[in-house]
């Protein structure tokens, strides 16, 4: 795209309807109106055409305020929420508010304390604004959108600033970590190409297992994760991320679990619209997610390919799909927690519930009071759902959804936001990348062997079928600490190593020296017509260390 300024637009661009977003803005250079002269620091250039990014159009409101257009995911004008771009040529001490103007959504974690996040080429780290300079608000003048407001100063001038919806996880940077376990020539670990994309990107299949689970004629029990079938819900990948470090590390419990299990897992169900930047559809504007019933070979091709997988293992005799398990992210609750199916066989139903019990006591992060268990024909078309009626009644559906933003511990108030840096450690309570699913699972083979004898002898061994599951299609986002926590399951499990990296006390520094927090400086400020007169008031000459911790 050609360089654009203010004064200038191009011919058919109307800046006056943002339904005129056709792509990504490239180094567009926002000029002040009635300005002729040469470009000078201060004169912003905005980029989002880089793998991922998503910003599709700049208006300069005054000097200090800009309204940013996300460019909705492509063939599909519906979906409008992941934004990722650069800003560059800026002034030292330069003051700005940027408005995210056209949000699809009316939810949203911004409403809760989620902020941005921002890193520069000098300070390469995400980092998370301080939440008390966003704000989220319905504005008049853009349709009655909602739009996300913040404050920023830039403070080097040879710095490239980059901003984004949440931490970034690219289709690259994922295959440079599936290159990097392979070169380790694990002999539990498989790496395959199960198909490819509309654009010709891989579709990779990993299995982690024994040998012994995969020699001719072996009984395999199976688990199968997908990830990221919705390209902008990137803690998708970060949790995928996690339990592959788990299952192939030399903890116990990996140990135990390879030993009776065998895991496949498509990390990257839409490597198209992640790589695009767009936040819900592939690149021909489909929702993957709501055509499991009959994926088209050459529209969905790898959702045909997995879909094609599982159909074969589940008509080998030989493969017993124990659980299936679809990743994704929530834009709008905190915590983890799981979305099940309604069975009309009673016991079938309850027992399902077992196995999100066990998540809840195992992992502080997980809110067993969100799970719910639905059947609505909106979610016909989901992995979940089909596969739920497919399989016959040993095999458990679950979509696993952790928020974009924090979760909050049981009998507390305040929220915990997820980190980048502990979910590549994959061993902080701080994080989406943890063991814990992989443990409840090896906790679910101990405790289904137990009470399937049980059984036999005609009692319930651990009790744990009488308990209701919790009801609706979301839980309640507002209900009490107290009540996250599940009913206590008291199953033992196998002691290991510590995994857990050393904790960082909440206030101590991030950056090491020589580098420098970002700083950002506040004006008092009256949005005058891009928030229809809704005035907000920022302290004037306040100065706040980023990160606010």
């Amino acid at each position: 795209m050609a360089e654009r300024s203010q004064t200038a637009p191009e011919a058919g661009y109307d800046i006056g309807n943002d339904d005129a977003i056709g792509g990504n803005v490239s180094k567009y250079l926002v000029l002040p109106s009635g300005y002729c002269g040469q470009p000078k620091k201060g004169h912003l250039i905005f980029d989002a055409c880089f793998e991922s990014g998503n910003l599709g159009r700049v208006d300069q409101v005054s000097e200090f305020e800009y309204d940013l257009f996300i460019r909705p995911d492509t063939c599909n004008p519906r979906f409008r929420v992941w934004f990722n771009f650069t800003v560059e040529n800026v002034k030292e001490s330069q003051r700005v508010i940027f408005n995210i103007v056209n949000f699809s959504k009316t939810k949203s974690l911004y409403r809760d304390g989620m902020a941005p996040m921002v890193k520069s080429t000098s300070r390469p780290k995400w980092q998370r604004l301080p939440p008390k300079n966003v704000y989220y608000y319905r504005c008049p003048d853009h349709r009655k959108n909602y739009v996300m407001s913040f404050a920023f100063c830039f403070d080097r001038e040879e710095d490239i600033y980059q901003f984004a919806y949440c931490y970034p996880y690219t289709y690259t940077r994922f295959q440079h970590y599936l290159d990097g376990l392979q070169k380790r020539n694990m002999d539990y670990f498989f790496r395959e190409q199960l198909g490819q994309s509309v654009q010709q990107r891989q579709l990779d299949l990993l299995t982690i297992t024994s040998p012994d689970n995969l020699r001719e004629g072996a009984e395999k029990k199976v688990v199968f994760i997908t990830g990221r079938v919705h390209p902008g819900e990137t803690p998708s990948s970060f949790v995928c991320q996690g339990i592959i470090d788990f299952l192939i590390s030399q903890h116990p419990i990996a140990h135990v679990l390879r030993e009776h299990l065998v895991f496949k897992i498509a990390p990257m169900l839409n490597p198209d619209g992640v790589y695009l930047g767009n936040y819900r559809c592939s690149l021909m504007g489909f929702d993957l997610n709501r055509h499991w019933l009959d994926p088209s070979p050459w529209a969905h091709p790898t959702l045909h390919g997995v879909k094609q997988l599982i159909i074969q293992m589940y008509n080998d005799p030989k493969t017993s799909l124990e659980f299936y398990i679809d990743i994704h992210a929530h834009s709008t609750m905190m915590n983890g927690f799981m979305y099940g199916n309604i069975f009309e066989d009673e016991e079938r139903f309850q027992r399902q519930a077992i196995f999100p019990k066990l998540l809840c006591q195992n992992a502080e992060d997980f809110s067993y009071s969100s799970t719910s268990f639905n059947r609505d024909a909106v979610k016909a078309g989901t992995g979940r759902r089909f596969l739920g009626g497919l399989l016959d009644h040993t095999s458990y559906c679950y979509t696993l959804e952790v928020s974009f933003y924090s979760y909050i511990i049981g009998g507390t108030t305040a929220a915990v936001p997820y980190t980048e840096e502990a979910c590549i450690l994959g061993g902080s309570p701080q994080a989406w990348a943890s063991p814990h699913p992989a443990e409840s699972i090896q906790v679910w083979q101990d405790l289904t062997g137990r009470y399937e004898a049980g059984k036999e002898r005609g009692k319930n061994v651990f009790g744990l079928l009488s308990a209701e599951p919790p009801g609706g299609e979301s839980g309640d986002p507002g209900a009490e600490a107290a009540e996250r926590e599940a009913p206590s399951l008291q199953v033992p499990i196998p002691a290991g190593p510590s995994q857990q990296p050393p904790q960082r006390q909440r206030g101590q520094e991030e950056l090491s020296e020589p580098q420098r927090p970002f700083k950002l400086f506040l004006r008092t400020w009256s949005p005058g017509r891009s928030c229809g007169g809704t005035s907000m008031h920022f302290p004037l000459g306040h100065e706040i260390i980023h990160p606010s911790l």
